[in-house]
């Protein structure tokens, strides 16, 4: 592994940031021989427009804290994966809420494309807040070189409202269970 790029997006409000601090922290903290910097958007975005939060990890130093070519690219609503899309590289691998995002030929320069209903699986939990979390488990399920299961839960354990980890944990296992057809 040399520098792993990871823009999670969707829209304000869906805890895209939470998203990228969750991780960046996890493989900081929790994951051996990796560093992590995580970055977000700010500004008119964070209000309901396009968000976006950008993890990087490497074994080594990081020099530079922006993605610029993703390797992963995870997103929840359709206009942040119409403003994102360019900056995922050829052969890279697409995350995407399915009911929230319509594909289209940008998308084809993925090497895979992972679809879940991460919307109705909160929903299914009495709140679209859980959305976010659903999608992690299931980048966490379906990807390698990201971070770990034990790492994820650890801090989300930590850093989530007390009140809220235990419906977070279920949204979390619910995505990690779910098995895509692709």
């Amino acid at each position: 592994m040399s520098r792993i790029e990871v823009r999670f997006a969707g829209f304000g409000g869906q805890g895209i940031g939470l998203m990228g601090r969750l991780v960046g922290e996890a493989v900081a903290l929790h994951e051996k021989n990796k560093n992590s910097v995580m970055t977000q958007s700010y500004g008119p975005e964070s209000r309901g427009g396009a968000s976006s939060s950008d993890v990087v990890i490497s074994e080594g130093e990081i020099d530079y804290p922006k993605a610029t070519e993703l390797d992963y690219f995870v997103v929840l609503s359709e206009e942040a994966y119409q403003k994102y899309i360019p900056k995922l590289k050829k052969g890279g691998i697409l995350f995407v809420e399915e009911d929230l995002v319509r594909l289209d030929d940008q998308s084809k320069k993925a090497k895979e494309i992972y679809k879940i209903p991460a919307t109705k699986i909160a929903e299914s939990l009495g709140s679209k807040i859980f959305s976010n979390i659903a999608m992690l488990g299931f980048v966490c399920a379906n990807s390698k070189d990201i971070v770990s299961e034990e790492a994820l839960v650890k801090v989300m354990k930590k850093k989530i409202k007390a009140r809220y980890v235990e419906k977070n944990l279920i949204a979390f296992q619910m995505g990690k269970e779910y098995k895509h057809e692709g």
